[in-house]
């Protein structure tokens, strides 16, 4: 609600905005006309113009988020021109002229020629202040926008770009009703409304800066500007309503919560950081029936962000797997969000693949379509988030690593639960290959993609050629340097091979070499051979292969190819598929 009355009032001050003042002669035109013919067409057609424009900046906004490549490139464009807009009033009114000198010539027509303006050239004109209305918009419309191109559309944004809409109209309305005299007292705001539109104008540039680099799921994602659901924890708290509301909550809860409360002896210091979201839209559910936030009342859960290919939540999953089989009985669901990021990662006989070869039998929700990933406003894999028995989020960490704060999280969450502590040892894992922990210390390379959406220090003597066979011939790399070899078509996700004896070069420095690969739609197995410094890899092979470099592709996932036993240096690696139809996605390193 307070970021409602927040919208609404951004919406009437965006009046004051400098860009607005060529338009407002137009408005005050309509003056004294009749209201139904007059006054309400214009409103109308503004509003309805207004809240057009700023859905398509949202959408595009999630488009650079979620869309394909060429999606991404008109995405980004969109929100460019939206912040440079804000940021120049000069740009936004060069832009804005054909839609300026049309209101002013449909002004003189109906002003010339007619007694009474038509709804229908009012409608015109309030389409026309509307096309101008949006881009000269203030620093509270750009949180909606950003918001929601970090988050996708939700009704939340949508509230929240109506109440704005309608802050618009209302000033609109009290234009017409005062007419010119409000102008002189306009110009007195002008210096600090103009700059903080230029501040949320450079905020966008950046965010689109940031996108367009790569950087929306990690940097970006931390210092979040965007997020309406933090802004509104943080004026929530300045007013000093959470601990109120706090409190109404947890006491309409349920008569047991409330005598278990009464016993309890033990109270985590916790912090609440917000109630847990709901578990709709999951495209099903696998080793469970679908799960509410309802029928988890009562229960300690930990929601568990992840996507099976990824290496990062590979060396999660001993701990989570263990920690659902330990604290089980003491109370504890862990649920599994499988959020994916490669389009083989949508299919479910693939998700259900991996359960079996991660020996995962804890509640998996199949997120194709990243549902449960907004709704939590989530940004990373993997990402761990640690709900009590009240069905608050007290705890949440990002990444890998911190295993054992986390585990004490949930003894701590367990024993407030259950009003009593439970001593316990904190587990240690036996994990091994892809699932063992990674050398930190040592990794000098970093995730490296194939296909061209993201890739980069590719250096093969042909430029890539996209969604096109293309022959490519190899050069020796530098170190993190990469190169193909063979009949390749390169897309923008994964690269494809088309004839037999191609190859992948990679000049690497770190313990663990991974690559996901695949077999294409045939799901013919293919067979691959490879080689560290020119020979065979001995002591030094992965998981997947043996010591002679033999392996054979036959599912789509994460292939650990070489483990250094002998410490860590630089190495020349190769991989020689012996047949063809292989798709190769993504190097990661440990």
């Amino acid at each position: 609600m307070t970021l409602l009355v927040i919208a609404y009032l951004g919406g009437v001050l965006t009046i004051l905005s400098p860009c607005i003042l060529p338009v407002l002669p137009f408005v005050f035109a309509r003056a004294g006309q009749p209201f139904l013919k007059g006054t309400v067409p214009m409103l109308a057609g503004m509003a309805l113009t207004f809240a057009a424009v700023a859905t398509l900046a949202a959408v595009g906004g999630s488009w650079v988020i979620h869309a394909n490549e060429y999606g991404r490139y008109i995405a980004l464009a969109l929100l460019a021109v939206f912040g440079v807009t804000l940021v120049s009033p000069t740009i936004a009114a060069r832009l804005t002229q054909p839609v300026v000198a049309f209101g002013d010539n449909l002004s003189r027509s109906v002003d010339g020629h007619k007694s009474v303006p038509t709804a229908g050239s009012s409608l015109v004109l309030g389409v026309a202040t509307g096309l101008l209305w949006a881009p000269c918009a203030g620093p509270i419309l750009g949180l909606v926008l950003t918001g929601a191109a970090l988050q996708g559309a939700n009704v939340q944004t949508t509230l929240l770009l109506l109440a704005y809409a309608g802050g618009a109209v209302t000033s609109l309305a009290v234009a017409l009703l005062i007419g010119g005299r409000i102008f002189a007292r306009m110009k007195q705001s002008l210096g600090t409304s103009e700059r903080m539109r230029q501040g949320v104008g450079v905020a966008v540039l950046a965010g689109v800066a940031s996108i367009a680099l790569g950087l929306d799921t990690g940097v970006l994602a931390s210092f979040s500007y965007a997020s309406t659901t933090r802004v509104e924890q943080a004026l929530v708290d300045k007013l000093d309503i959470t601990r109120r509301d706090a409190g109404t909550l947890v006491a309409s809860n349920s008569m047991t919560l409330a005598a278990n409360d009464a016993r309890r002896n033990v109270e985590s210091d916790l912090p609440v950081e917000g109630r847990i979201p709901s578990l709709d839209g999951a495209v099903e559910w696998l080793n469970s029936a679908p799960l509410t936030a309802e029928q988890l009342r009562g229960k300690v859960v930990l929601v568990d962000f992840w996507t099976y290919s990824c290496i990062n939540c590979i060396r999660t999953i001993p701990y989570v797997r263990a920690w659902a089989e330990k604290y089980k009985d003491q109370g504890l669901v862990v649920i599994g969000v499988h959020s994916p990021e490669f389009a083989f990662e949508k299919k479910i006989d693939n998700v259900k693949d991996a359960l079996k070869n991660f020996d995962i039998g804890y509640p998996v929700a199949v997120d194709n379509n990243f549902k449960i990933w907004r709704a939590f406003d989530n940004s990373y894999w993997p990402a761990h988030y640690f709900i009590d028995a009240k069905g608050q989020i007290r705890y949440h960490h990002f990444g890998e690593g911190d295993y054992e704060r986390s585990e004490e999280v949930i003894q701590e969450l367990l024993a407030e639960a259950n009003g009593q502590k439970t001593a316990s040892e904190l587990i240690k894992p036996d994990a091994s290959g892809a699932e063992a922990a990674a050398d930190f210390g040592n990794v000098r390379s970093p995730e490296t993609y194939v296909g061209y959406k993201q890739a980069t220090n590719f250096v093969s003597g042909e430029p890539v050629k996209p969604d096109a066979p293309q022959v490519y011939t190899t050069t020796p790399p530098a170190l993190n340097q990469w190169a193909l070899s063979g009949n390749w078509t390169v897309e923008a996700e994964q690269a494809t091979l088309n004839q037999p004896d191609g190859g992948i070069v990679f000049r690497f420095s770190a313990r663990d070499l991974h690559l996901v690969l695949g077999p294409n739609a045939s799901g013919k197995p293919v067979r691959f051979k490879v080689t560290v410094d020119g020979k065979p890899p001995g002591n030094d092979h992965g998981a997947d292969i043996d010591a002679a470099g033999n392996g054979a592709v036959t599912d789509t996932r994460l292939y650990q190819l070489v483990r250094q036993a002998d410490g860590v240096k630089e190495r020349d690696f190769e991989i020689r598929f012996l047949d063809p139809g292989v798709e190769a996605f993504v190097f990661t390193f440990g």
